[in-house]
């Protein structure tokens, strides 16, 4: 079978479509055929070892595990002796590793069965964004209904499920993104929209329950500006090393008991229970997955090079390309 791996670190230029051994799942695992997989900023942090701290358990000069992807759909085509949930023909999605390839072997616990009215890339776009966006405003950021919620970065994939989870959690929603993409937000649910071009959200008067920054680069003095005195300021995604230690370090300082609460979230823990909640996000189409592009398992690279560029709305998929 075909897969993408790399065996140094670098640019896209470095992926390879290779063949490797198909793989057999263990007694836990389901063995899935690849329909679609999504583009993550991971992959390419993995992939480049950048920020130098990405190369943490992978090899500092050389990776040990150079493979790609951790999101999937597909068709089950082979379970092992112990799964209990899935059979062969099940149509999943699901989280796990190397996933862009021909077959993949998941844990039965990282997997659930695809809604019949989700498509195999809709269902492919959302774990690692849904556990990232679940994660961040459930448990870090303690939603709830009524809260006036800020999502800083609403177009990207991790915003564009953010606006929709904290919609469907009763929050008012206020979306910051560029000019070009307020009609989306705008058309995903967004209650009203910020033009960071135009407005410095921070600087208007306004106070929020909650700031969920998917983009990372809102300063700790930004978040106690427009946060409410008992507001909560989630930092979700970063920019660079520096954005991640001045999030954590100047957080903790200005964060006070009974106060303001400013940090990271910390990374996302893929697990069944969230994976379930967004299997019914999608079957309700409380959630409804923003895709920007499309590329053929072939065209890895290209994907991951458009993702780069940081202009993607919302998710970059790999798919299966009819011929």
């Amino acid at each position: 079978m075909k897969a993408i791996i790399f065996t140094r670190y670098g640019s896209p230029d470095v992926l390879q479509r290779v063949d490797v051994p198909e793989p057999e799942p263990k007694d836990n695992q389901v063995k899935v055929k690849f329909v679609a997989a999504s583009a993550n900023p991971l992959d390419w942090h993995l992939m480049r070892g950048a920020p130098f701290i990405a190369r943490i358990g992978n090899g500092y000069f050389k990776p040990k595990n150079g493979v790609m992807g951790a999101d999937v759909a597909g068709r089950v085509t082979a379970v092992g002796k112990n799964v209990t949930r899935f059979k062969v023909g099940d149509e999943v999605f699901g989280c796990g590793e190397a996933t862009f390839a021909d077959y993949v072997c998941i844990s039965e616990n990282m997997l659930a069965l695809k809604p019949a009215n989700v498509t195999f890339e809709e269902a492919a776009s959302t774990p690692v964004v849904g556990f990232t966006a679940i994660q961040g405003l459930r448990d870090t950021g303690r939603i709830q209904a009524g809260d006036k919620v800020v999502i800083k970065g609403a177009s990207g994939g991790v915003g564009s499920f953010a606006v929709q989870y904290a919609r469907a959690c009763g929050a008012e929603v206020t979306a910051v993104c560029s000019t070009r993409n307020v009609e989306l937000v705008r058309s995903i649910g967004a209650h009203h929209v910020v033009d960071y071009t135009q407005t410095d959200f921070t600087r208007t008067g306004q106070q929020y329950d909650l700031i969920y920054d998917a983009v990372g680069n809102c300063s700790v003095a930004a978040y106690r500006r427009a946060l409410t005195p008992t507001g909560r300021g989630v930092t979700a995604g970063f920019t660079s090393l520096f954005g991640i230690f001045a999030a954590a370090l100047g957080g903790k300082w200005a964060s006070k008991p009974g106060g303001q609460q400013i940090g990271l979230m910390g990374t996302a823990k893929p697990n069944q229970d969230d994976l379930l909640v967004i299997q019914n996000l999608l079957e309700t189409r409380k959630v409804v997955p923003v895709i920007d592009r499309c590329y053929d398992l072939a065209e890895a690279a290209e994907a991951i090079r458009y993702l780069e560029t940081m202009r993607a709305r919302g998710k970059v998929i790999i798919t299966v390309q009819p011929d």
